[in-house]
């Protein structure tokens, strides 16, 4: 997916956990097929997973990156009432992989990509049971880290401009930018709130329509309120779209932004993964389709 992409196989990890982590030698360690753009995910036995970055960058940073991750997937842990991955372990370089890596628990499921729970009404009341006590748990006094989606609008123009260049011939780019116009003007109202951070279908774990568990929970941290509301246009067709409105008391601005936000995601990924990630880049294609039918 990535120019520079490290490979990562079984073997290494196999190897890995030899040297680091003995007591798990000799569990079977097996590549999850994933649609994931950050790390390698391999199932270690029945109850774990291993989290290995894909692209390579200066190992001190990784660790301080993957640390915070680490950190902030347990604090989410305490307040979810799904289940969601929690931190077992914190593997170190070696056997040719130059990066830092996690060890996580396993938690079952089948990811929304392939689950499809886009109509189900119950489903929208589970996400909206899941980004409530996010929203309510203490931020401590942190905000935004100034970095990716949640802070401000505007400031993500630069980005914008390469995904409609990017976009051309593959999106109705005119048309697009106009929405664009529209929602970087959306004014900022509430303060910083817990935040998932990326409620995309291949984070999200579905059982027979219903949420039954959420990964990739490093992310959590302050954020726009209206950040999690990506959900609404990445995960729900309309009806159950209008529950999780409902179900959290969304008033008309902030539904605006986590449209917005959804939008400044699906632009990116449409050209980014077109060949390198086509479940991705099809994601981004129905996100960006829901946003155009809302606003007719």
């Amino acid at each position: 997916m990535h120019d520079d992409q490290l490979d990562v196989t079984a073997e290494t990890v196999a190897t890995l956990i030899e040297e680091q982590f003995p007591s798990w030698s000799g569990k079977t360690i097996q590549l999850l097929a994933s649609t994931g753009t950050v790390n390698a995910i391999f199932r270690i036995g029945n109850d774990l997973t291993a989290r290995f970055p894909l692209r390579p960058a200066d190992a001190a940073e990784v660790l301080a990156v993957v640390e915070q991750e680490v950190q902030a997937s347990a604090e989410l842990a305490q307040v979810s009432r799904f289940p969601v991955p929690e931190p077992v372990a914190l593997g170190k370089p070696g056997a040719g992989y130059p990066m830092p890596w996690t060890v996580q628990t396993w938690v079952p499921g089948t990811v929304a990509f392939d689950a499809g729970p886009s109509g189900s009404y119950a489903f929208a009341g589970d996400l909206a049971a899941f980004i409530a006590p996010l929203r309510d748990a203490e931020t401590r006094g942190r905000l935004f880290r100034g970095e990716g989606r949640g802070g401000v609008l505007t400031h993500h123009d630069d980005w914008m401009a390469k995904c409609f260049k990017e976009s051309e011939g593959l999106l109705d780019v005119p048309r697009l930018r106009q929405l664009w116009s529209h929602f970087r003007e959306l004014p900022r109202t509430g303060a910083d709130v817990m935040s998932h951070g990326d409620l995309i279908p291949g984070n999200v774990l579905v059982e027979e329509d219903r949420l039954s568990g959420v990964l990739d929970t490093g992310g959590f941290g302050p954020a726009d309120p209206a950040l999690d509301l990506v959900s609404a246009w990445h995960l729900l067709q309309r009806g159950p779209r209008d529950v999780l409105r409902r179900t959290l008391g969304c008033d008309d601005l902030e539904w605006e932004r986590g449209k917005a936000w959804a939008f400044q995601q699906a632009m990116g990924v449409v050209w980014y993964y077109v060949e390198s990630n086509p479940t991705m880049s099809r994601m981004g294609r129905r996100t960006l389709d829901r946003i155009l039918k809302s606003m007719q």
